[in-house]
């Protein structure tokens, strides 16, 4: 599923983002959605979040 609409992610959903130091290389990081910090409907590059562990992007792909 993909990443760009706010409707598909909700709090404990595992995604994979991409953190804002892994944009150029494209390296993808896994982890469940603490908080969404994005407020509106949709983004182009991706919803950002926040993982459990505390990490900060854009989600890619959503399981």
């Amino acid at each position: 599923m993909d990443g760009k609409e706010r409707k598909n992610i909700q709090s404990g959903k595992r995604v994979t983002i991409v953190l804002k130091e892994d944009q150029r290389s494209g390296n993808l990081t896994e982890g469940v959605v603490r908080d969404i910090l994005t407020n509106s409907p949709t983004h182009p590059h991706g919803i950002k979040v926040r993982l459990m562990s505390g990490e900060v992007g854009r989600v890619k792909e959503i399981f």
